[in-house]
């Protein structure tokens, strides 16, 4: 079965509204039997699904211990990010996969549904109704 997601409205610009597609996403906590949902920009641009430094506690994940530091590059500059040793179960209407994480280092940006090892296990739609529609 499909699931679909309405863009969420960011505000206008000199070029008009903007609306950004978003998707809500549940992961399996490592510590706990406890799944969070968090809404994530469904970004085709990002490489990694990465998340804010603050979701990982709400994880029970340890930055320094389950993590490998490394280094993403971007349109805002260089950021540190800390990948996770193993995938997180993830869940997206009834759509579930096993995936890899990231964590910034920072919590100033959003969380990012990128494209290796989950939004590239999907058919993804855009649509012009400012709807994103993921297929099996």
């Amino acid at each position: 079965m499909d699931v679909k997601f309405d863009f969420e409205f960011e505000g206008k610009s000199y070029f008009g509204n903007v609306y950004r597609p978003v998707a809500k996403v549940s992961l399996k906590s490592f510590k706990k039997d406890l799944w969070v949902n968090i809404w994530m920009v469904v970004d085709t641009g990002a490489d990694f699904t990465i998340l804010p430094r603050y979701l990982s506690g709400d994880l029970g994940i340890s930055l320094e211990k389950d993590c490998v530091a490394d280094v993403t590059k971007g349109v805002g500059g260089q950021q540190t990010i800390h990948l996770v040793k193993s995938k997180l179960e993830a869940q997206v209407g009834d759509l579930k996969r096993e995936i890899p994480l990231a964590f910034f280092s920072s919590d100033e940006l959003p969380p990012l549904m990128g494209r290796l090892g989950f939004l590239e296990t999907f058919d993804v739609e855009f649509l012009k109704e400012h709807i994103v529609v993921f297929k099996n």
